[in-house]
C-alpha cells in the first residue's frame, strides 16, 4: 500500500461505480467482510477527510484514538458494526469527498462496504427482537401507511403523537424516539387530474409526457405534493398523470440491509414502469431517494438487468426535467408571486446524482426571490432520525443546517427531500414552515 500511496496520493478522476455482487457467497462472508473493512478503515484513518459528514467516521476515529495502539490494529473488529450502524447510505463520502474511489487503485467504496455490513447483520439477526420488529415495520412503508389509516388506529396514532407523555410510553415499547419528528399519515386526498394535451413538445431527453412515480411518501404522508407536481407540469405544457399500483422504491429496505426485499420491490415496480415508458412517458419522482434507487442503486445491485438500464434513461428528478425543458425554451416563466428569501437545503441523494444545482437555478428565475443554498446533510434518512439509538446523532448532524436557516431568517424553508426539510424544521429554533420546491414553484405561478 505504501508504494501506491507514494505514487498516487488521492485521485482527481470522476468517481466510477462497480456492480454490487450481493448474490455471491463471499458477500455475506463475515471474515472476508472484516478483512476488507480493515483495509478500508486503515485508509480512512490516515485520511480523515470525511470526519464531518456523518457519525460513521467519528465513530471509527474514536475507536482508533481510544485504543491502546492509536491505530486500527488496536480496535476489536467486533466493534466494526458500530461504524456500520451509523451509516445511512447518503453516498456523499463516495461522490463528494473520498479521493480513493475507483479508478484509484485502492478502489474504496465505503457506502457499499457499509451495505455489506448491514446485509450481514440483517442475516445474522444481531439486534434485539424489539429493534428488529421496529426496523421491519418502519421500512415496510406502504404496509405501515395502510395500517395507520385504518379506523381507530388513525385516531389513536394522532392522540399518541400529540401527547409528550404518550410518546414516552410508546417510545419504550417501540424503540421510536419520543422527541423525533413523527410522520403524519393522511387519509386519501382527491387526486388532481390534469387536462389532456392535443400535442406535446419533445426534447432530446424528454418526451413531454410524464408519469409520476408516487412513492410511499406521497402515497402515505403528503398526497397534495403529488398534486402540486401535476399542476406545475400541466402549467408547463407537459402531459402528466400519477402512476397506479407502484410500490416503494426499496431505499428503506436497502438501508436495513434487507436485499431480498429490495429485489422483490424491484420486480414489482419494473413492469409497471416499463409499461409507462412503452407508452412514451418519462418517469419523475418527487423524492431524491427514489430517483437515486432507479438511477444508481438498483442498476448496481442488478447489473445484468436490461430493463433497469432502460428505466434509468427515463427516470428524472423534477427539476432536472424542468431544467432540460427550460434550456429548450419550453418552461413557463410567467411567475406572478415573488417568494422573497428561501433557505434551501440541498438533499444528499440529489447532490450525488451529479445533475447540478437545478432546483436553485429554477427557483432563482422567480422575480424578487433570493435562494440561499445549504450543502449539509439533515441527518434524517427516513429511519435514522426516529430510532431511539440514533436520534440524538441525527439532531447533531442537522444542527449546523438549522443554525444557518435560523440566521438567514428566510420566508421559506425548502429541500428536495421533504423528510430533510421537516427534520431541519424540527431542530430549528424558529420552526419555519417547510414546503417542497415544487410547491413553491406552484405558489409562484399563482396556481391554486
Amino acid at each position: 500500500m505504501s508504494d501506491i500511496f507514494s505514487d498516487r496520493e488521492g485521485g482527481l478522476e470522476a468517481p466510477t461505480r462497480h456492480p454490487v455482487n450481493w448474490k455471491e457467497e463471499s458477500f455475506l462472508d463475515k471474515e472476508d467482510f472484516l478483512k476488507e473493512s480493515e483495509r478500508v478503515y486503515d485508509v480512512c484513518h490516515t485520511c480523515r477527510r470525511c470526519v464531518s459528514l456523518c457519525e460513521s467516521f467519528p465513530t471509527l476515529f474514536d475507536l482508533i484514538d481510544e485504543s491502546d495502539t492509536f491505530e486500527l490494529d488496536g480496535v476489536d473488529n467486533n466493534d466494526f458494526q458500530k461504524v456500520v450502524d451509523e451509516c445511512y447510505m447518503c453516498d456523499l463520502c463516495y461522490q463528494t469527498k473520498c479521493p480513493y474511489v475507483p479508478p484509484h487503485p485502492w478502489a474504496l467504496d465505503f457506502p457499499h462496504l457499509m451495505l455489506r455490513g448491514k446485509a450481514i447483520a440483517y442475516e445474522e439477526k444481531n439486534k434485539s427482537l424489539k429493534k428488529r420488529a421496529r426496523d421491519s415495520v418502519l421500512t415496510s412503508t406502504d404496509r405501515l401507511g395502510k395500517l395507520m389509516k385504518l379506523p381507530l388506529i388513525d385516531i389513536t396514532y394522532k392522540a399518541i403523537s400529540s401527547s409528550p407523555t404518550a410518546r414516552k410510553v410508546a417510545s419504550k415499547l417501540t424503540g421510536v424516539h419520543a422527541e423525533a419528528p413523527w410522520p403524519n399519515f393522511e387519509k386519501s386526498v382527491e387526486q388532481y387530474i390534469p387536462k389532456k394535451l392535443d400535442k406535446v413538445q419533445v426534447t432530446e431527453k424528454t418526451t413531454g409526457k410524464v408519469a409520476v412515480f408516487t412513492g410511499c411518501y406521497c402515497r402515505n404522508n403528503d398526497a397534495n405534493l403529488a398534486n402540486d407536481l401535476l399542476k406545475v407540469l400541466e402549467h408547463n405544457g407537459v402531459e402528466a398523470k400519477l402512476m397506479v399500483n407502484d410500490k416503494c422504491c426499496g431505499m428503506p429496505k436497502l438501508d436495513l440491509g434487507d436485499l431480498k426485499s429490495v429485489e422483490k420491490l424491484m420486480e414489482e415496480n419494473v413492469p409497471i414502469l416499463l409499461e409507462e415508458i412503452d407508452n412514451d412517458y418519462d418517469i419523475i419522482s418527487l423524492v431524491p431517494s427514489c430517483v437515486l434507487m432507479f438511477k444508481q442503486e438498483l442498476p448496481l445491485l442488478f447489473n445484468d438487468n436490461e430493463d433497469l438500464k432502460r428505466i434509468k434513461k427515463h427516470m428524472f428528478d423534477p427539476f432536472e426535467y424542468l431544467s432540460d425543458r427550460e434550456s429548450k425554451g419550453l418552461m413557463n416563466k410567467n411567475f406572478k408571486i415573488s417568494l422573497g428569501k428561501i433557505a434551501y437545503q440541498v438533499a444528499c441523494h440529489q447532490r450525488v446524482q451529479n445533475i447540478g444545482p437545478k432546483t436553485k437555478e429554477l427557483l432563482e428565475l422567480i422575480p424578487d426571490t433570493e435562494v440561499k443554498a445549504i450543502e449539509r446533510c439533515s441527518g434524517h434518512d427516513g429511519t435514522y432520525a426516529v430510532k431511539e439509538e440514533t436520534h440524538k446523532n441525527s439532531v447533531k448532524i442537522a444542527r449546523p443546517v438549522s443554525r444557518k436557516v435560523d440566521e438567514s431568517e428566510p420566508d421559506h424553508l425548502t429541500s428536495d427531500c421533504p423528510l430533510a426539510a421537516k427534520q431541519i424544521q424540527h431542530v430549528s429554533k424558529n420552526k419555519i414552515n417547510s414546503a417542497h420546491p415544487i410547491s413553491l414553484i406552484k405558489k409562484a405561478y399563482g396556481v391554486e
